[in-house]
């Protein structure tokens, strides 16, 4: 397998798995893809972080965005509520 520079169209601006990019080994790219495998060299993309300290930030990420989410909703739900 080897890069065939199909994946250079999907290129990702960041790099960044919190993001929803992927990464592929043989391309040595962050792309933006919803597949599994890389559209260009068919290898598994990566989804995630290979070294613990990527892996705590990621993580840490991802608890900030899902509180952020819910003080969302909190607050949306109280509108409705006070708006009946």
């Amino acid at each position: 397998m080897s890069c065939k520079g199909i994946c250079i169209r999907h290129k990702a601006a960041s790099n960044n798995y919190a993001n929803g990019q992927k990464r592929c080994q043989i391309c040595e790219m962050f792309i933006k893809w919803d597949g599994l495998s890389c559209p260009c060299c068919g290898y598994r993309l990566r989804n995630g972080p290979r070294s613990f300290k990527f892996k705590a930030k990621l993580r840490i990420l991802k608890q900030i965005e899902r509180q952020e989410q819910k003080a969302q909703m909190k607050n949306s739900s109280n509108i409705v509520l006070h708006a009946q």
